[in-house]
């Protein structure tokens, strides 16, 4: 059954039109009045509906019953990551939504190619909530990943959840493997992962002195939005 998210709270035997995107969807399917769809709000669980009428850009649904149906990730993964080009950063937004991740929150980095403030970057930031609410649809997820307020480098040591893990490239440090399988199935993890050419040596050094721990995923080099979803499928294959 195709599942839309709707950012207003939903109630039984509420009537309301379904957002722009999930209307044309809708409409693309060629739902007619009638027909049952899935809604969800993000606080939990999901919400049948009955399309009760289509206009030409308007669809407007029923809200029926709730099922208390939650798929979330035992651990709590909050990935903190340099800000990349944009297309690097929708598809991991996209992937780690997939893969279950709790939060995601954007570092400007020293590297980091993209440089956003000030209304542009609030207006990325709703572009990768959207998407984040597309993957979540996609994935069966009822509660949307948090894709948090961009940080400074120095911010973000302030914010970080729980265990606090450092994407390296230093070939002594533990593998992460080996450090998740002890940790308990419910501690929180904060996951730092640099931009393209990864963290400059100086934001390394902070990262560790404010109690990042380096962790290493083997041999290969990995591109700067493959490695954060390589480390969350290893902290995350739990469910």
């Amino acid at each position: 059954m195709p599942r839309f998210h709707v950012s207003e709270p939903l109630k039984a035997g509420a009537e309301l039109s379904l957002p722009a995107g999930a209307a044309r969807h809708v409409q693309v399917l060629r739902l007619q009045p009638g027909g049952e769809i899935v809604l969800f709000d993000g606080a939990g669980g999901e919400w049948t509906a009955t399309i009760t009428a289509m206009g030409r850009s308007e669809v407007r649904v029923r809200v029926g019953v709730h099922s208390a149906i939650e798929r979330e990730a035992v651990r709590p993964v909050h990935l903190a990551t340099g800000v990349m080009a944009s297309d690097r950063m929708d598809w991991l937004v996209e992937k780690a939504t997939e893969l279950g991740a709790a939060s995601l929150t954007p570092v400007l980095a020293e590297r980091s190619p993209l440089r956003l403030a000030g209304e542009r970057a609030q207006k990325k930031r709703a572009h990768w909530r959207a998407v984040a609410a597309a993957a979540g649809e996609q994935s069966g997820r009822n509660r949307l990943m948090n894709v948090r307020e961009q940080l400074t480098f120095q911010e973000l040591f302030g914010a970080a959840h729980g265990t606090r893990w450092l994407l390296s490239l230093d070939a002594s440090a533990p593998r992460l493997h080996a450090l998740a399988s002890k940790l308990a199935d419910d501690e929180a993890v904060t996951l730092l992962s640099g931009p393209e050419g990864g963290f400059s040596p100086t934001e390394e050094a902070a990262a560790r002195a404010s109690g990042f721990v380096p962790v290493h995923l083997g041999p290969r080099v990995l591109r700067a939005e493959t490695a954060p979803l390589a480390a969350l499928a290893v902290l995350l294959s739990q469910g």
